[in-house]
């Protein structure tokens, strides 16, 4: 139990082992605070659906997100503002255009399962009955 720190070495365990690859997997504080932080980002529908359409379609200007989302103009403002300042997407500047892309690959590993291909459902749903 190399690796419990030393205000918890006293408490008791069934598998030591475990608890050392368990620790290990979590790592430090910052490290889940940060992964924390990147699945607060996808913890809301509408910026979920805006990082989908731009995993699936490339990058989209804030009226073509609004009408693939069915957001408001001004909702996927903001969302896209606090999604650039977490380094999720960037806007490239095309003309008086700005089109967001994702630039995250760790997140768009993640969204690649979350894709609707035809409207199908998720697998736990269409499994069950």
């Amino acid at each position: 139990m190399h690796l419990v720190p030393a205000e918890r070495a006293g408490h008791r365990t069934i598998d030591g082992h475990r608890v050392c690859e368990a620790i290990a997997a979590i790592g430090d504080t910052a490290h889940v605070r940060t992964w924390a932080d990147r699945f607060s980002l996808l913890a809301d529908p509408g910026r979920l659906a805006l990082l989908l359409a731009l995993h699936r379609a490339g990058p989209l200007a804030v009226s073509d997100l609004a009408v693939a989302t069915g957001m408001r103009d001004p909702a996927v403002s903001q969302a896209l503002r606090l999604l650039r300042t977490a380094g999720v997407v960037a806007g490239e500047k095309d003309g008086r255009v700005v089109r967001y892309r994702l630039v995250d690959e760790q997140l768009a590993a993640m969204l690649t399962p979350c894709v609707a291909a035809e409207h199908r459902e998720p697998e736990s749903e269409s499994a069950v009955g």
